[in-house]
């Protein structure tokens, strides 16, 4: 794909909240930091309010753009919990983010409550697994505030999803799903220009479909909004690169992000901020001499 294609097909901006993001010379780093006991790359590391401050401060330091917070794991077979642990572990994180640090704040819930709280609390975004089919509440929530919002493709649910997924055309149904989603989402009120759209890698897909999507990411970008794209550590790069261990998928990540970002990709969410950081850079100096 040529460089005025890419440029052709992603968007230029995206509100959340007060803020503006414009699409700069590279895309935009979305760190992850999970204060949950059971995440199959991190569970338990930052689950203290005060490690996940100090991570979150690091991630920054580094070069995130984003923090995305998240308090109910959503790996394949994961059990879900209450929305008052959810609250627990996310809100003061939230609140001790929004004090201090000057990136952007997206909260990784699919419960209207927990998107409440942490809307009033500070964040900007919400990144929601279910694109608002979780909870009937959301839709109505996000626009309040006026946030940012994260729709993903899912097919079924994290417990099950990785049981047999199947597909007609993976890159078809994942297309059409988030065209409607996007449609659902201003139907509820939210401004087209608050929506990122999200193929959801390894939820409720198989290595092949992983591929897929990645390989046909303009055409999901052709919707309009921002695309999303979280594949750092997944399984799919271990059962391509015989990796079992999450720890060392680093390398791999970097490669998938890197093509991500030639296919259309305007935001990644990733563990190892830094070396992502130092890949968009090369890439935008590589790209921009073209």
């Amino acid at each position: 794909m040529s460089r005025s294609a890419r440029q052709s097909v992603t968007p230029a901006s995206w509100q959340c909240r007060d803020r503006r993001v414009e699409r700069a010379d590279r895309a935009l780093v979305m760190g992850v930091l999970n204060v949950t006991p059971d995440s199959f790359s991190d569970g338990g590391r930052f689950a203290d309010a005060s490690a996940a401050v100090a991570h979150a401060r690091r991630m920054v330091g580094e070069g995130a753009d984003i923090v995305d917070i998240g308090g109910e794991s959503s790996r394949p077979g994961a059990q879900p919990v209450s929305v008052e642990d959810e609250l627990q572990r996310v809100v003061p994180v939230v609140e001790a983010l929004a004090r201090e640090l000057p990136c952007l704040i997206s909260v990784d819930t699919a419960k209207s409550e927990v998107a409440a709280a942490a809307l009033r609390a500070g964040a900007h975004i919400v990144n929601d697994i279910t694109a608002l089919e979780g909870d009937p509440r959301m839709g109505e929530v996000v626009a309040s505030f006026r946030a940012g919002v994260v729709l993903m493709h899912m097919q079924g649910e994290p417990r099950t999803m990785q049981a047999s997924p199947r597909y007609g055309d993976v890159v078809a149904e994942v297309c059409d799903h988030l065209r409607g989603r996007l449609a659902a989402a201003e139907a509820a009120g939210i401004a087209r220009e608050c929506v990122a759209l999200d193929p959801g890698i390894g939820f409720g897909k198989t290595v092949g479909h992983n591929v897929s999507l990645l390989a046909n990411l303009p055409r999901l970008a052709e919707l309009g909004r921002p695309v999303l794209v979280g594949l750092s550590r997944k399984s799919f790069l271990g059962r391509l690169l015989d990796l079992p261990d999450p720890a060392a998928r680093g390398a791999a990540s970097l490669a998938g992000l890197a093509y991500a970002v030639l296919r259309g990709a305007s935001i990644l969410r990733v563990h190892d901020v830094k070396e992502s950081c130092d890949t968009l850079r090369l890439l935008a100096i590589l790209t921009a001499a073209e």
